[in-house]
């Protein structure tokens, strides 16, 4: 792999992981084109490991808060009852972190049986682009479904969680967007559209780097396999791009925009089963 072949990997992963196309299903839709045929699948986590860094910059405050909440509870400390905002904030800080627990698991239970399922080395273009047109599909019923319900949430309950650690573990899926999925997963179980997109990328953080220990092994593989350069630059290139896009997406969800992207992916999905 050469190193503008990194940098333009890193870069389609870089908008594909936030924006919801599926980074994976164009990552392996790109090595198609550009011949690449023994990239490991660690390359990949790698790349998805440098767009998380943007996830944590962009959203630090958030993740912040919620590391000293449940630094709090783990060592059982008490916060000042009396204050009634901080103790309203505290209790939404613990739902979410319970939300994000269950959500982890189900996406984990999910991801290990479709890993056995699948494996990545024999899955056809044509499935990545039948998954894409799965994506769209479920961008645009979501986008419906959540301009007919009044009744919203802002902290995903423990069943609208495991309804969206649901849909992100369908995201592991060929070209099936993760982000899309599991934005689409709490539109449907009626999270407010703003917190479905924050929920969404939180939980990306253990999925990721889940995804990242179980490939650790073959680290050694994409070193003689890749190379360091083009691993560097594909991965500095994902960080950039993807601190960008995700605020960008940001934007589009206040907006309620995201069945928009099918306008791509149908098309997209259609060309891929015709001519691949």
């Amino acid at each position: 792999m050469s190193v503008l072949q990194g940098i333009i990997l890193g870069f389609i992963q870089g908008i594909a992981e936030f924006l919801p196309v599926s980074s994976s299903g164009h990552l392996k839709l790109a090595q198609h084109l550009f011949g690449l045929k023994e990239v490991p699948l660690l390359f990949d986590v790698l790349l998805h490991l440098a767009t998380l860094c943007s996830v944590i910059l962009f959203f630090r405050k958030k993740i912040w808060n919620l590391l000293c909440t449940f630094f709090r509870l783990i060592t059982f400390r008490k916060i000042n009852s009396e204050d009634t905002v901080l103790a309203e904030n505290e209790m939404k800080n613990r739902k979410m972190i319970l939300a994000v627990i269950l959500a982890t698991l189900v996406t984990g239970i999910i991801g290990i049986f479709t890993s056995k399922l699948l494996d990545s080395d024999s899955v056809s273009i044509k499935l990545i682009c039948a998954g894409f047109i799965i994506t769209a599909v479920l961008l645009i019923t979501s986008a419906y479904v959540e301009k007919h319900i009044n009744s919203k949430t802002d902290v995903p309950s423990w069943i609208q969680s495991l309804i969206i650690g649901f849909a992100q573990g369908i995201g592991t899926l060929p070209g099936i967007s993760r982000s899309g999925s599991s934005i689409a997963g709490a539109l449907y179980s009626k999270v407010d559209r703003v917190s479905a997109g924050e929920f969404s990328f939180i939980i990306s953080i253990p999925a990721i780097l889940g995804a990242f220990i179980l490939e650790a092994k073959d680290l050694g593989n994409v070193k003689e396999s890749v190379g360091v350069v083009p691993v560097a630059a594909g991965c500095i290139t994902a960080f950039a791009s993807g601190f960008f896009a995700l605020a960008f997406l940001m934007r589009l969800i206040k907006k309620g925009r995201l069945e928009w992207f099918a306008c791509y992916l149908i098309p997209l999905g259609i060309c891929g089963i015709i001519f691949f």
